[in-house]
């Protein structure tokens, strides 16, 4: 598979809702990484994924309530870099976790997170990943056997690690975001993660105390049972990717498997959901 991906770089007046409900769409196709621009959004698909039908069903560009314009541009990895750079801004969460590039002034928070994603999603900018940071800095996870999946950078798993879990594994489907989950948590001197290029087959057999899935909704409700069946007593799911509407589906899934509902966060029409086994 090539290293070339697609750049889609959207205009979207009005801006919002219209950027959240188009990331929401783009992400049940190929694209993989999206960032925000001040006009709209970027979102980028590999070549090899791509073809010239991708934008047919997407809703919202046949949406009169909408105006989108957007222009494409071909982009080896070798350039992410700096496309990134172009919009990567540092972030706070609830001024405990700095979430920073490596060419980011280190702050005095309690947590300070090195990230470079490159193709991988998960810089924590996104509303999914800001909710999953404010969910771990209030549980206390010493000690706690972990799963981050669909780990992206493994933004969240490095988290977790200085909070004081272990072991953690960090599973993802897509290669790049692999390695580069590898390289992050090097880069955060991390000493407990095992990374995994796969899906939900790999955790067979496996049992977690915590388990963090911060993936899409359809994903999330194919393999809710093998969450369920992987965590001890208990055991905590956290659970994000999904908008405000999917609740009754997710809620349902959980609650017929036995879990609990503990609490939700919710920014903009994104929400991300606890429960205990």
């Amino acid at each position: 598979m090539s290293n070339i991906y697609l750049g889609y770089h959207f205009t979207i007046e009005p801006k919002e809702p219209g950027s959240e409900i188009l990331i929401a769409e783009l992400g049940e196709k190929a694209f993989e990484t999206f960032t925000e621009t001040e006009t709209g959004i970027s979102a980028y698909v590999k070549k090899d994924l791509w073809d010239s039908t991708i934008l047919d069903d997407i809703y919202i560009l046949q949406s009169d309530e909408f105006k989108i314009e957007y222009t494409v541009e071909e982009i080896d990895q070798v350039n992410w870099n700096e496309e990134w750079e172009k919009n990567f801004e540092a972030i706070d969460v609830d001024g405990k976790c700095h979430v920073r590039a490596p060419f980011h002034e280190k702050t005095d928070a309690e947590f300070d997170i090195v990230i470079e994603p490159k193709m991988s999603f998960g810089t924590g900018h996104h509303e999914t990943t800001h909710m999953m940071i404010q969910h771990l800095l209030e549980i206390d996870v010493t000690g706690l056997k972990t799963l981050d999946m669909g780990c992206g950078t493994a933004i969240l798993a490095i988290l977790a690690e200085m909070k004081g879990a272990q072991p953690i594994d960090a599973i993802d489907i897509d290669n790049w975001c692999y390695l580069n989950s590898i390289e992050n948590a090097e880069r955060n001197n991390c000493k407990h993660i095992s990374v995994y290029e796969g899906d939900a087959a790999l955790l067979e057999g496996k049992k977690y105390d915590l388990i963090i899935a911060n993936i899409n909704r359809n994903i999330l409700l194919n393999d809710m049972q093998v969450y369920v069946d992987c965590l001890n007593p208990k055991g905590l799911l956290l659970l994000s990717g999904f908008y405000e509407e999917d609740i009754p589906f997710i809620d349902a899934s959980c609650t017929e498997k036995g879990l609990t509902y503990v609490k939700k966060f919710q920014r903009n029409n994104w929400v991300s959901l606890k429960y205990v086994n």
